[in-house]
């Protein structure tokens, strides 16, 4: 199936499901629908108080947390204001990570999100860390909290919490900035220690020499009897081998014309196959003169010299990681970063820890990735994004104290406004031109 259809079947099945309830008025006191968005709802929320024995140092978090929702909206803000003039000078085709599909953060349809258990898991995680932020910071500033859900169109594509609107509009000042601000900074710091335990995890494997390999170079011996990527070679010329120095080893004697077998394992199935060796390619050559069966092998340790050098970056780490889901799975790059990603045929060449391993690493990086977008997207000052909100409190009060307030909210419409021509511009500038080149052309 290619993504539309996957994203034609889960709109139907969803809109099946949701008609259904509608048409029965099934779970009337917890089901809503807002047009095709379907909320449920739970007013049991009372547990949320238990959070206010830990006022002072929640607070204390909180304010913190502000700070640092501050420094990523300003990032994201500058990030935007570079970013679309060189959109505007150089305006990408919409294929790759600016295809339409990939706009949607839909596992399965955007290019760079599989449908996985951990990507699922990571999703709805990082959905309820971000709602219970709000909802335990509104508790600690005396803010009641009237309800909790989850919003549904197709996925879950949010969840809420609904404080008292009363209780809202009357705080003023920092405890509304803070409870405005729990949902990023629980977001954050929790992408940020997903991150650190996974590069702990990955710390914990050990690599394999194992001859893996990981592909062939067309029109050389292993393509022309159809070796096949990712699997394990086992043996050469009847002797065991199971190192890629084994391997080496036993092709040093060889030269261009002989002829060697091959055995390898894939998917538990053992093959041989009979190989005429070849001259090196003069790219690779280095002064060779063996033969060549025309592989290359996955290299574990260099895998994970990688993933270690990206952990030495320190607080720029997970900035680096948020690329690697399109890297792997759009750009085409998976020898480096995918087993962090997904299960992969890479997971044989390493030695697990403990049961599960993998898909411990797998749960943290989405958890993680996640967590860290979703905090940054929602730290950009843009009505009504949580950001949007703290910064209409912050200048609501800044000029309340001087005695400037008529003019507040003309500066909140202006500073929203203009991101959200700079986000429209990012998002739509490759379709526009795109669609303009059409035009031009059929012209």
């Amino acid at each position: 199936m290619n993504w539309l259809q996957i994203l034609l079947l889960l709109v139907a099945a969803y809109l099946l499901i949701a008609y259904y309830i509608r048409d029965r008025g099934l779970f009337r006191d917890h089901v809503m629908f807002f047009g095709p968005i379907l909320a449920i709802k739970t007013d049991r929320v009372g547990f949320f108080d238990w959070f206010r024995k830990f006022k002072t140092p929640l607070r204390a978090y909180a304010t913190l947390g502000v700070v640092m929702v501050v420094v990523v909206s300003a990032f994201m803000t500058l990030a935007l204001i570079l970013a679309v003039p060189q959109y505007l000078v150089h305006t990408p085709e919409p294929t790759g990570i600016y295809d339409p599909r990939n706009i949607l953060a839909i596992p399965g349809v955007n290019q760079a999100i599989p449908i996985t258990a951990a990507v699922i898991l990571g999703l709805l995680f990082t959905i309820v860390i971000h709602e219970f932020g709000h909802a335990i910071l509104a508790r600690v500033e005396d803010m009641r909290v009237r309800s909790m859900g989850l919003l549904i169109a197709v996925v879950p594509i949010g969840a809420f919490v609904e404080p008292d609107e009363e209780d809202v509009e009357a705080a003023r000042g920092m405890p509304k900035i803070r409870m405005f601000g729990a949902g990023i900074t629980n977001n954050i710091v929790m992408g940020l220690a997903c991150f650190a335990v996974m590069f702990l995890l990955v710390g914990m494997a050990t690599p394999l020499a194992v001859p893996l390999v990981q592909g062939v170079y067309q029109d050389y011996p292993a393509a022309d009897v159809g070796l096949p990527g990712y699997s394990v070679i086992t043996g050469i010329n009847g002797v065991p081998v199971t190192s890629q120095e084994e391997v080496s080893a036993m092709m040093e004697g060889t030269q261009p014309g002989d002829t060697v077998t091959v055995t390898a394992e894939k998917d538990g199935v053992e093959s041989t196959y009979t190989l005429t060796l070849s001259e090196w390619p003069e790219a690779l050559a280095d002064d060779r003169d063996s033969g060549f069966m025309g592989v290359y092998y996955y290299s574990a340790p260099a895998v994970k010299e990688h993933i270690g050098n990206i952990a030495d970056l320190g607080l720029l780490a997970p900035l680096y990681l948020t690329i690697a889901p399109i890297d792997a799975f759009i750009q085409g790059n998976t020898q480096q970063l995918a087993i962090l990603l997904t299960n992969t045929p890479e997971q044989m060449a390493w030695e697990e820890p403990f049961p599960l391993f993998w898909g411990t690493v797998h749960l943290l990086f989405w958890t993680g990735w996640f967590n860290l977008l979703v905090g940054m997207f929602n730290a950009i000052p843009v009505v009504p994004l949580d950001g949007g909100y703290m910064m209409k409190e912050g200048v609501e009060r800044f000029f309340e104290r001087r005695g400037w307030s008529q003019y507040a909210q003309r500066v909140v419409a202006s500073i929203s406004g203009f991101v959200t021509v700079m986000l429209i511009l990012l998002i739509t500038m490759p379709m526009i031109v795109a669609a303009m080149r059409f035009v031009l052309t059929m012209g």
